[in-house]
This record gives structure tokens, C-alpha cells and sequence, in this order.
């Protein structure tokens, strides 16, 4: 099996970025987040904020809040057959359980940290959805308290240091990538 990767972290943490840099070393993509937007279009629904919670609750409140592992562990498991897959979107306790039952030891997380306060800044300023300090605090917290983002983050493989210079960032994601090989051997 070759290797997955889950990148974990808060709203503007840089997990994008991770995950770009990860594709660009042929990766493949499982973006969690497809699944909403994949569920909204088959109900007929706009993709707002409101109707992506709405969905994500709806997920959630039908199949536990590992909703998104069990939906998406068929093409996990396919592309990982013949490639490297990196997961892009995995938030809650339950869906990283779920994942290291099946993957065990051949996943690993790395979580993605940076300053509260950076993160806002980089937040307001990003160019695809991006919000204000009352809007990251409100998400923030909802993602603390209802989907248990925290303990995916704090049971991370490996973390990243997201507040210093993008090269800093690549040049720690090339470490963590080094040890991953060296482990896996």
C-alpha cells in the first residue's frame, strides 16, 4: 500500500497549502469538503455557508461523526492502491479512528499550527471564502465543540509550525516526508 497522509488542523491553518505541495509530489486528493458540495448538488441546493453546515449536520446527524470516513473510505482505499493519497478535510475524532482501524500504521496526520491570531489575519485576507474575526472565532469554536476537531490535531503524527516564512513550511513538510519514508522502509 503506498502512503496516506491526513493533514489536520484549524480554519487557516494552511492545510491547503500542505496539500498542494503534497499533490504537486503526486499525491492524490481526497478533499473531505467534496462530499457537501457533492451531497448539495444531488438535493438541488445552493453551495452557501449556511447550506454546507446545514449538509454537514445532516451527514453527521445520519451517520455519526465519522460521517466523511465511512462515505469516502471505498476511494480511499482505491487510490491507494496504486498511489500516494493525501486527505484533505478530515476534522473529526471519529473520522480519524475510523481511518487508523482500517490504514493503521500506513496513515499518518500531520497537523498544521499557527498563532489564533495569524490565522485570523490570514483568514480575512485569503481570496476563497474568506472571513472576519467574528466569523473564524464562531467556526473555531463549532468545530471544537461539535465536531471534535481537537483531538485529531492533538494526536497528530507529526505538526507543523505554519507561522513563519512559506519556505520554513516546505522545508518542514520535506522533513516530515524523509522521516515518513524512513519509517515506512
Amino acid at each position: 500500500m503506498n502512503k496516506i497522509i491526513a493533514i489536520v488542523g484549524m480554519c487557516g491553518s494552511g492545510k491547503s497549502v500542505a496539500c498542494n505541495l503534497l499533490e504537486e509530489k503526486e499525491f492524490q486528493k481526497v478533499y473531505f469538503g467534496g462530499v457537501t458540495l457533492e451531497k448539495l448538488k444531488e438535493e438541488g441546493l445552493e453551495d452557501t455557508p449556511e447550506n454546507e453546515k446545514y449538509m454537514r449536520e445532516k451527514l453527521r446527524s445520519e451517520l455519526g461523526m465519522g460521517a466523511y470516513a465511512i462515505l469516502l473510505l471505498p476511494k480511499i482505499k482505491e487510490l491507494a492502491e496504486t498511489n500516494n493519497v493525501v486527505l484533505d478535510g478530515l476534522y473529526s475524532w471519529d473520522e480519524l479512528k475510523i481511518l487508523k482501524n482500517e490504514f493503521g500504521d500506513e496513515m499518518t496526520s500531520i497537523a498544521i499550527i499557527v498563532d489564533r491570531k495569524l490565522r485570523y489575519d490570514r483568514l480575512k485576507n485569503r481570496p476563497i471564502r474568506p472571513f472576519n474575526e467574528k466569523e473564524a472565532i464562531k467556526r473555531d469554536i463549532s468545530e471544537i465543540e461539535n465536531i471534535a476537531k481537537a483531538g485529531p490535531i492533538a494526536y497528530a503524527d507529526y505538526y507543523i509550525d505554519n507561522n513563519k516564512t512559506i519556505d520554513d513550511f516546505k522545508n518542514r513538510l520535506e522533513e516530515i516526508l524523509k522521516e515518513i519514508e524512513r519509517t515506512k522502509e
